[in-house]
């Protein structure tokens, strides 16, 4: 305890803190006890829950009683599990409010008021019901709160639902404790003392992020409490905490809203399944449930895996970063990957479907036992002859109608082909007895002759057709008549119509990629084999949604968007498109662009998607993740390095080592491997520029390291303490104690479009950062000179 805190001041804290604990022992206590006895009474419901249960099918009153026995016995039971649930909720709150109960006391004074309210912050409400309903501690999220994040002592307001509140804050201060103890406290004049902040910092890294609502800095709180408009753009460099914000932004929202919003409502996009993983007990851990979470590849591999093989953006990224140079197939694919991510190719794609709208759609015919039933032709012809409308969906919902009658024509004259009365006789006993009820059905309502066994056979025959029918019926109603690979296979058959659909679409200055034409010619020979490259897929599935109409999402109310700058126009354009009612934030870092499509230029673009009047921008430039050191060393690898303001927290210099061999380069890093795990670093990371490499680090690290090594690929769900090896686009949002960049060589990292991939992979370690490099260093890490200018 600091000698300026009087005892008087430190008798008074530590007893307050005496009381609070107590009043949570007594809580978890009573809540102990209620959570077994509505766990037996959950058991015992569910033991007999089908005791003296008989149901007499020939009384009626005994089916109607029995049901409504049943009825009730399942509503005590969901009543019971709830109440469970409710409880469970609140112990797990009150022991993590146990191990820390607040964090931060703020005094705040009222203008026109005389006294003055001490609130005291926590993750959690407590209330001391005995005492009047005292407030112990407040949630952080509530508005008063957001005092302790935005002022010092002094001036000071906040806002209500009521409206503005000002004042006076008389005093702030920051308390630490360590499972349940008080070990200081302090009172500042900043937001978050810095003295705080490098302890949480000082921290290791985890293998699962820490949420930071003890740290919040005042730009983070603007951002977690902002509820207006549709469009939130957050950007910042690197270990800004951008994500970490924008879960607490969650769990701010779902406070504030708590009586119309839940946490199933809210998704987030983010950059691998590996990353949903790390982020994964955030929100727990602030008493909320998780909100859905997935990634852009999983929800194109929900929509087009039936149709396509799907390429992962990790096998595009694989597939760019392992291609050789002046290889004019790998050029054309750069080529078409930048374009059909741009703006322009969004207005191609809809100056094509203005183009489908007179022409040019592909109809698969529809057969059965390789007779044409409707031919394509004829749905073409009657597509294109209905002029009620230029609109492609209300035309295919009535072509479907039309489809629909002329199957049951057609399917009828099929009844005397030799197949089906070959069916009928392999009909099931189950599918007998159907006819024969049938059969008996039509003896007792007719009068006169009847041939039983000619009638018999018709029916036998009936529903064979009847089932070949249903499934026919269900494919027209999927739309599946439409060939939607065919027809979007025809944008790259036809190279010389482009420039046209592209002026149709809306392109002021129409303009091809130089190697259109072979774009066209890889793209069109892909399709064909069923494969589906990764900068495709979003096109392909706009182009579906404008031809049969956008299935949208009406229940999601916020979007988040993780890596955004790691997104192309089209990718957002279609997210507004399916979540009509949500509100989005997107996070990311233009130096953090990796992916041959990324502009990297900034996120001024996404301004108009939703106009300047509802969006708003937010800019971190702070940096919190790394030492002083590695912040300097990342930095000055870009041209406006300058801009990122580093927290100033002491460190181990980054070291750049080389090696004149493999065999060398390997016992480096295996003897620094080696000296980090005796040291006790828990998280280490070998990050490698791809899949193939961080394979070949594996596999000659793996005998001469002397520690377990575990080596990460795209299909990996979870991140463990230990040493990793991984390319560097899985390293995306995760940080580690140390990093090793495996060869930052000239060879590996030569090329200026190099340059974010590789402070990207640097800007991952938290404490410590070597880089590794055979032969000549690559020019994109930074010179002495540079370094000491910073």
């Amino acid at each position: 305890m600091d000698d300026r805190y009087t005892d008087e001041a430190s008798g008074f804290e530590r007893e307050r803190v005496r009381r609070v604990t107590s009043l949570i022992d007594r809580r978890l206590a009573e809540l102990s006890r209620q959570l077994g006895d509505v766990k037996e009474q959950v058991v015992e419901i569910r033991k007999h829950f089908w005791d003296d249960v008989t149901i007499n099918l020939d009384h009626m009153d005994d089916v109607i009683e029995t049901h409504t026995t049943l009825k009730q016995q399942a509503e005590l039971l969901a009543e019971r599990e709830r109440t469970h649930m409710h409880a469970k909720r609140q112990y797990d709150k009150l022991r993590r409010l146990r191990l820390s109960p607040y964090f931060g006391r703020i005094d705040f004074r009222e203008d026109g008021s005389d006294e003055t309210l001490a609130v005291y912050l926590g993750i959690g409400s407590l209330v001391d019901e005995e005492s009047g309903g005292e407030f112990l501690i407040y949630d952080w999220r509530a508005p008063i709160s957001s005092l302790y994040y935005d002022y010092g002592p002094g001036p000071a307001s906040y806002e209500t639902p009521a409206g503005l509140i000002r004042g006076e804050m008389e005093l702030k201060r920051q308390f630490v404790f360590r499972n349940g103890e008080l070990q200081y406290w302090f009172d500042t004049g900043e937001t978050i003392g810095d003295e705080i902040l490098r302890e949480v910092l000082g921290q290791g890294a985890d293998a699962t992020m820490k949420n930071i609502v003890a740290t919040i800095q005042r730009d983070q709180n603007r951002m977690i409490r902002h509820d207006a408009g549709r469009m939130l753009i957050v950007s910042g460099p690197a270990g800004s905490g951008k994500t970490s914000a924008a879960l607490q932004r969650v769990a701010y929202l779902l406070y504030k809203h708590r009586e119309t919003l839940s946490a199933d409502q809210v998704v987030l996009f983010s950059p691998n399944p590996l990353f949903n993983r790390y982020i994964s007990t955030v929100l727990p851990e602030l008493g909320e449930e998780n909100m859905q979470q997935t990634t852009l590849q999983e929800y194109l591999e929900h929509r087009l895996s039936r149709v396509f093989r799907v390429e992962s953006p990790f096998d595009q990224l694989e597939d760019v970063l392992t291609a050789r140079d002046g290889d004019p197939a790998h050029e054309a694919r750069q080529q078409g990957i930048r374009f059909k991510a741009s703006a322009d190719f969004l207005r191609l794609i809809e100056g094509y479907k203005r183009h489908l709208e007179r022409q040019g759609l592909v109809f698969r015919a529809l057969k059965l036992k390789g007779r044409t039933l409707v031919s394509a032709q004829a749905m073409s012809e009657r597509f294109y002859g209905d002029t009620r409308t230029a609109k492609l969906a209300p035309r295919l919902d009535s072509l479907a109608e039309w489809l629909l009658e002329e199957l049951r024509t057609e399917v009828t004259k099929l009844r005397d082909e030799p197949w089906v009365e070959e069916e009928a006789e392999m009909l099931s006993p189950e599918d007998m007895q159907k006819v024969y009820r049938r059969l008996e059905k039509e003896l007792r309502q007719r009068k006169g002759a009847f041939n039983e066994r000619l009638r018999e056979a018709e029916l036998m025959k009936e529903l064979v057709l009847s089932r070949h029918l249903k499934r026919l019926q269900a494919r027209v109603k999927r739309l599946r008549f439409l060939d939607l690979p065919a027809t979007y296979r025809r944008l790259y058959e036809q190279p010389d119509e482009a420039a046209g659909w592209l002026a149709a679409g809306g392109a002021e200055a129409p303009e091809l990629p130089e190697r259109w034409k072979e774009i066209c010619e890889q793209t069109a020979a892909a399709l064909e084999r069923g494969d589906l490259p990764y900068e495709d897929a979003m096109p392909y599935l706009y182009l579906q949604e404008l031809i049969e109409g956008f299935r949208v999402n009406m229940r999601t109310r916020y979007v988040l968007v993780d890596e955004a700058q790691d997104y192309a126009p089209i990718h957002f354009a279609f997210l507004k498109k399916l979540f009509p009612r949500a509100r989005m934030t997107v996070l990311g870092d233009p130096n953090q662009a990796i992916h041959a499509f990324s502009p990297g230029t900034g996120f001024e673009p996404l301004v108009g998607l939703y106009g300047p009047a509802d969006t708003e921008t937010i800019a971190f430039n702070r940096t919190y993740r790394s030492t002083l050191p590695i912040v300097r060393f990342t930095s000055a690898m870009l041209p406006d390095g300058d801009r990122i303001v580093p927290f100033n927290r002491d460190g181990e210099l980054p070291m750049v080592k080389g090696a004149a061999t493999s065999e060398q380069l390997h016992a480096m890093i295996a003897e620094t491997l080696r000296e980090w795990s005796r040291q006790g670093v828990s998280t280490i990371a070998v990050i490698c520029k791809t899949l193939r490499e961080s394979r070949e680090a594996y596999a000659a690290l793996s005998p001469l390291a002397g520690v377990p090594l575990r080596l990460i690929t795209p299909d990996d769900a979870a991140f463990e303490p230990g040493v990793t090896i991984l390319p560097s686009y899985l390293a995306k949002g995760i940080e580690f104690d140390a990093v090793i960049v495996y060869d930052a060589s000239r060879d590996v990292y030569g090329k200026e479009d190099e340059r974010k991939l590789l402070y990207t992979v640097c800007t991952r370690a938290m404490h410590r950062l070597h880089v590794y490099y055979k032969g000549e260093p690559s020019p994109l890490l930074p010179r002495r000179e540079e370094l000491l200018r910073s």
